[in-house]
């Protein structure tokens, strides 16, 4: 074909080439700029757990008496002083060692994840977690009777069910915001997961054949097309050749 019959991408066309150039540029400079914005947050998050559990903590340990109780819903909310060396909510006394162990393990996997954030509910769910996380592993490795052995300071009474403190409330609603976001499929990195199971198979590989097989090939295929072909390939016979000589 002559290179002057060629057609020539239109104005609009690349106008609009020109355009999703600069916006997948745009999007690529403030990704990072996204993913320090939603660390900062997690960060800041982090802090106001952690300072607000301390200092309740030290309120408690200064104005409570250990068996004393201050009532502040009648007898379902209340302030009591607990030492505890178990997990939330006085769970499992007596396994300091394996809960600072365990602390120090999740604020590791936490640190590690968040160099992948990209949602913003992900980055509230793992900032509260993180600070409760560091409020109770605080107490553990700082707190009497010993460094890694220091028992938690817990002040809230839930009815005399168990006594928990600010630590705990982060820790155990971050655990339900995780869950909720694992449920719907919403990655760290803000990405919807793809759902799972032989269905979602089946979809996969109906794409990946229909990509790979070329327009016109398979069961569908319209015999006229075969036929056309063939005749244009092969000349009949009396057919003339390109020499001018008679192949019948």
């Amino acid at each position: 074909m002559d290179r002057s019959t060629e057609p020539t991408p239109s104005d609009a066309e690349q106008t609009h080439r020109s355009t999703d150039s600069s916006a997948g540029g745009r999007h690529q400079a403030t990704a990072p700029a996204r993913r320090r914005r939603l660390l900062a947050l997690l960060v800041g998050l982090t802090v106001v757990v952690l300072v607000v559990d301390q200092a309740t903590k030290y309120l408690a340990v200064t104005r409570l008496e250990p068996g004393e109780y201050v009532p502040v819903i009648g007898d379902f909310l209340g302030l009591s002083l607990v030492f505890n060396s178990g997990a939330a909510f006085s769970f499992a006394e007596g396994s300091t060692w394996i809960f600072t162990i365990a602390a120090t393990v999740v604020t590791t996997v936490i640190i590690v994840v968040a160099r992948r954030l990209g949602s913003l509910a992900w980055a509230i769910a793992l900032g509260a977690l993180l600070g409760g996380n560091l409020g109770n592993l605080a107490d553990r490795l700082f707190r009497e009777p010993g460094f890694g052995k220091g028992h938690v300071v817990d002040m809230i009474n839930y009815n005399n069910w168990f006594v928990g403190n600010v630590a705990d409330i982060a820790i155990v609603l971050s655990a339900i915001g995780i869950a909720v976001l694992t449920f719907r499929g919403l990655g760290v990195d803000g990405r919807r997961l793809a759902p799972a199971g032989p269905d979602a198979e089946a979809t996969t590989d109906d794409e990946a054949s229909s990509a790979v097989e070329p327009e016109g090939t398979g069961p569908d295929r319209d015999p006229t097309t075969d036929e056309e072909a063939s005749t244009a390939v092969e000349p009949g016979d009396g057919a003339t050749t390109a020499d001018g000589s008679d192949r019948g």
